[in-house]
């Protein structure tokens, strides 16, 4: 162990008053890391965390930004001179998801592995090959399928970004504000699908003269994902005692309530991942003529609204459920998604692109406050569960098995932006419309809605008699 550089008092006190005095070795790692101690956390312990919060920020923002690149850059494909179905569309955009959704599983464990600012820095450097690959192969409009799939596929890079940098926040901030940081930090990475879907038909367009820069799509991303690495390098901090609970997560697997609240966040989260990712897609293919909008020599897009009222929504779902009890906001965001969706499909005859995208911005809310408030469910689920354990010999608590599923579900929730997007083709293949698969949408949102209001509002034994 390397010897301490410095210890992180400014004003001095012993072992005896202070046994979590802070002690900072090389590489920035950071001992005795106690956010419940008062003291350290006056003193010293919140400027730490916020700055470290901060970066990461950023640097899932990022993420997101290459997560959802694709989506904006596969409706100019024909544009570009690429020969490409709609089916093939479908799945350069839901590749990435399927992939981030995967990834977020190791992902979970790797900042105890390797320390929380070590893997930002390797994490974000890992982005650079799904950016700087995506601006190579879409140069040539002779570009093989196959090799568009596999960097398409290794966008999802960044969709695994969220699950460790959930998890290294986690170990910087005390029990009574982590839902705040964990809600900043979450919201910031979200932000980034709506940045890139504005900012990317602007960039490609910007003085392109009739034609496409579409390589800038991937290339503008590179020096933000390199400020990123150096930010972590140079800001960002190694906790010693972060550690993987994998005991925790082998329980929380046994838990039945993980796997439906994991139903749960695919129909709130899940819908909203999936929903960002095709917004381009869908406003291209039934109203072409407001798929961009010219401002200048610049072209955008208003699929970006979609996101962005998602990410801005999910904060205040949390708050919400602090308010009303999670599992109410979670039945009322239903409501909404089963109102908004249904009101879509009812207007589409209309043709009116007004109308379909008022729809979609309402669903989009609903998403983002569903994300909030069921987010928010998980822990006070297994706070239930340890009061009706109480008493009982369990060799792993409660509280370690809540905060094990929080990165569990949010990984199995990212699979909804692989299956809404194919369930979508699907629909168009089969009936030449999407009416059946937003039907289909309905149907489930109808079930989980029914789900959350039997399980978890009705007072039960399982539950020590609470409503969630």
């Amino acid at each position: 162990m390397a010897t301490p550089l410095s210890t992180a008092s400014t004003t001095p006190h012993s072992t005896a008053e202070s046994p979590s005095t802070l002690v900072f070795r090389r590489g920035r790692w950071i001992d005795g890391w106690n956010a419940e101690d008062p003291r350290q956390w006056e003193s010293e312990g919140r400027a730490i965390a916020q700055r470290n919060l901060r970066w990461s920020i950023f640097a899932e923002f990022l993420g997101f930004v290459v997560w959802q690149l694709w989506s904006i850059v596969v409706v100019m494909l024909p544009a570009a001179g690429f020969d490409i179905t709609s089916t093939q569309q479908f799945w350069l955009i839901s590749v990435a998801s399927l992939v981030g959704a995967t990834l977020r599983f190791p992902y979970t464990f790797m900042v105890a592995r390797f320390g929380g600012r070590n893997w930002t820095i390797i994490s974000a450097g890992l982005l650079l090959i799904p950016a700087i690959g995506l601006g190579v192969v879409v140069q040539n409009p002779d570009t093989p399928y196959a090799v568009l799939v596999v960097v398409a596929a290794l966008g999802g890079l960044g969709g695994g970004n969220f699950a460790s940098s959930m998890a290294n926040i986690t170990f910087f901030f005390p029990q009574r504000e982590k839902g705040y940081a964990l809600g900043l930090n979450a919201a910031g990475g979200n932000l980034g699908a709506a940045v890139a879907q504005l900012l990317v038909p602007i960039v490609v367009t910007l003085g392109a003269a009739g034609t496409l820069n579409l390589h800038l799509a991937g290339f503008i991303w590179v020096p933000f994902i390199l400020l990123a690495m150096w930010g972590a390098w140079k800001f960002m901090d190694n906790l010693s005692t972060a550690r993987s609970d994998v005991a925790g997560a082998a329980a929380a697997l046994r838990e039945p309530h993980l796997w439906i609240m994991a139903l749960l966040y695919i129909g709130t989260f899940g819908s909203f991942i999936g929903f960002a990712g095709v917004f381009p897609k869908l406003i291209a293919d039934q109203f072409p003529e407001f798929s961009t909008f010219s401002i200048g020599a610049a072209s955008m897009t208003l699929a970006f609204l979609g996101a962005l009222v998602g990410s801005l929504a999910r904060p205040y779902g949390g708050r919400l459920a602090d308010r009303v009890g999670g599992a109410r906001m979670t039945v009322v965001s239903f409501a909404v998604m089963i109102a908004a969706t249904l009101a879509l499909v009812l207007t589409l005859p209309l043709a009116n692109f007004w109308v379909f995208l008022g729809c979609f911005l309402v669903l989009f809310c609903a998403t983002g406050i569903g994300n909030g408030a069921t987010y928010r469910m998980i822990p006070s689920i297994f706070a239930a569960r340890g009061a009706a354990k109480a008493g009982e010999d369990n060799a792993v608590s409660t509280q370690r098995q809540g905060a094990a599923a929080l990165g569990i579900i949010s990984a199995l929730g990212a699979y909804g932006g692989f299956v809404i997007p194919q369930v979508l083709n699907a629909s168009q293949q089969a009936t030449s419309t999407y009416d059946a698969a937003f039907w289909g949408f309905i149907a489930f949102y109808v079930v989980l809605a029914v789900l959350t209001a039997v399980v978890y509002m009705i007072p039960r034994r399982s539950l020590a008699g609470r409503i969630v």
